[in-house]
């Protein structure tokens, strides 16, 4: 239904302004009625002008990643004899922060633009569009008519990758790993016995297979195949810790979106990737597995972990993966070991797979704490802000160093580095042969 534009409203005050000045030299009711037709003249013209068929259509982006920036498009088409002027909102949707300034298009008789109105996802996850909303004035402008386009769209917010662009070549990385492997084969060391050949003035002394060359009168090493499709499982804390926000997204996205790249990267490898998420309970689990459909299934999943307000099982998360794991793997495990009660759990439990298996600690370091100690203390305030700061990164050095010293890798970087981190110290347990 057309409403009074506010052009019209200044109109209107402008014609009552005339018919004041008109009613001091006539009747004021001559006056009156002479500025309320003319207004009833100008909105009739007006509504001729916006006579004509008009279109908007929404595109959607195909992918929306968390905290990139990105924009809905409306495709306007103008089928009028008329000039239009557009002004386009979209309803609020959960988990999207979209522009609430309107979007404005001009539009001459039959023809067709398109406008835009970013749009930045906030937090990952399943949402949907419900409407969007058009202003739509002639160019006299005196009334205008709203608009409301009920077209629900469901969309999902994926994680972050971009750090893989940021990375460098993942098939790069692959390379350096396949060198390693040659590596390890040259050094005569891996996994399942291939054979034996002459030792070689290349070879380490430590490498001579000495009942070997006792019975052959010569010195001899044993070559072993190097295993190729080793097992990778990423184990994600979804607990109350991994909830906490470092910038525009919490500890657990940037895990997620790591989790993701390092599945990525070991399935170019030719590794097994699995996935447990855990907070009190198992929240989801993925056997370990290779393919594009296994990769699809992964992020399938990672991309919907959402955190739990409560304190994570270590012990069960732990108990669990080490029954469902029946040969050596690397357990990548994204936690936070920000207080004293965290840190002795995740040790206390870690000895459930140190035994067996590899373990990686992944941990985002927090830029408030780093920001706290650098600053000279001003005010009373500061000071107590610094000290908290070092009791903290304190504990977690210790916490650190003693996971190193029971033989657990750990990844202790700014969250921004995570993903390039955790690659480089996979390409690390590779082309070493750690696992």
């Amino acid at each position: 239904m057309p409403r009074i534009a506010p052009r019209g409203i200044t109109v209107l005050l402008v014609l009552a302004v005339l018919a004041y000045g008109l009613a001091r030299v006539t009747a004021w009711p001559f006056a009156l009625t002479a500025a309320l037709a003319a207004f009833g003249v100008l909105i009739a013209l007006d509504a001729v002008l916006l006579r004509g068929e008009l279109q908007i259509e929404r595109i959607v982006p195909a992918r929306l990643s968390l905290a990139r920036r990105d924009a809905f498009i409306y495709e306007i088409v103008n089928r009028a004899d008329s000039e239009r002027r557009i002004a386009l909102v979209e309803a609020p949707a959960a988990r999207l922060a979209i522009d609430l300034e309107a979007a404005h298009a001009v539009l001459p008789a039959r023809t067709r633009t398109s406008v835009t109105l970013g749009v930045v996802p906030r937090e990952r996850g399943r949402t949907s569009l419900r409407s969007y909303h058009a202003r739509i004035h002639s160019r006299l402008g005196i009334i205008e008519l709203r608009r409301t386009f009920r077209a629900p769209v469901s969309l999902r917010v994926l994680p972050d990758l971009s750090a893989l662009d940021r990375s460098g070549d993942l098939v790069a990385r692959t390379k350096l790993i396949e060198s390693g492997l040659r590596r390890l084969r040259r050094r005569g060391t891996g996994g399942e016995f291939a054979n034996l050949r002459e030792y070689t003035p290349d070879d380490s002394f430590r490498s001579i297979d000495w009942k070997a060359s006792a019975r052959r009168g010569k010195p001899m090493v044993a070559q072993y195949e190097v295993e190729r499709a080793q097992q990778i499982v990423v184990a994600i804390d979804a607990g109350r810790l991994m909830s906490a926000r470092l910038g525009d997204r919490r500890k657990l996205d940037y895990a997620v979106a790591a989790g993701l790249a390092i599945a990525a990267m070991a399935r170019l490898a030719a590794d097994r990737v699995g996935v447990v998420a855990f907070a009190g309970t198992i929240l989801a689990r993925v056997a370990p597995g290779s393919g594009t459909e296994h990769s699809a299934k992964l992020a399938d999943v990672l991309s919907d972990l959402e955190p739990k307000f409560e304190e994570a099982d270590y012990e069960r998360a732990f108990l669990d993966i080490g029954h469902s794991l029946r040969r050596r793997s690397l357990v990548v495990l994204f936690t936070d070991l920000f207080d004293p009660v965290a840190s002795s759990t995740v040790l206390g439990a870690a000895r459930l797979l140190t035994a067996r298996h590899l373990v990686l600690v992944v941990l985002m370091n927090d830029a408030a704490i780093a920001q706290a100690l650098s600053r000279t203390p001003r005010e009373t305030d500061d000071a107590y802000r610094a000290a908290v700061a070092a009791t903290l990164a304190d504990e977690r050095a210790r916490a650190v160093a003693t996971l190193r010293e029971r033989g657990i890798l750990v990844v202790d970087v700014p969250a921004a580095e995570l993903t390039v981190a955790l690659l480089d110290a996979y390409v690390d347990v590779k082309t070493r042969g750690l696992l």
